[in-house]
């Protein structure tokens, strides 16, 4: 059973950094798209960025683009999401995924969010002052 274990979140003030990883169980990202997600209260999961499988290519919601970047190290089997310039919005749960197909196009436009058929726990990131 392939496993994903987010780690990471925490406490940060409005303007600060964060760096969220995401490791699996398994030597999977050579073959399969891991993707970011968050929640926060009240509000209904959205995706933030993506990684292909295939190329490493990465994908970006809007709510990332120009402040996060996400990247892998397959030595390690981990999937990272830098975060920069937060503000209040930011802070949700956020959660790691993996769709078993090459490309982020279930994180695209028209894209199944249903496809991401692993996830993990989640990991807090709360800004405040």
């Amino acid at each position: 059973q392939v496993q994903l274990v987010e780690s990471g979140g925490g406490l940060v003030q409005p303007g600060g950094s964060l760096t969220l990883s995401c490791t699996v169980t398994e030597e999977l990202l050579d073959f399969y798209s891991v993707a970011w997600f968050r929640q926060a209260p009240g509000k209904e999961r959205e995706g933030v960025s993506c990684i292909a499988g295939n190329d490493g290519s990465p994908y970006y919601k809007d709510v990332a683009k120009d402040r996060f970047t996400i990247s892998r190290d397959r030595q390690k089997n981990t999937v990272y999401l830098q975060m920069n310039s937060l503000n209040s919005d930011d802070t949700a749960k956020y959660y790691c995924a993996m769709d078993l197909h090459w490309t982020c196009a279930n994180l695209r436009p028209g894209g199944r969010i249903s496809e991401y058929e692993y996830w993990g726990q989640g990991t807090q990131v709360t800004v405040s002052s």
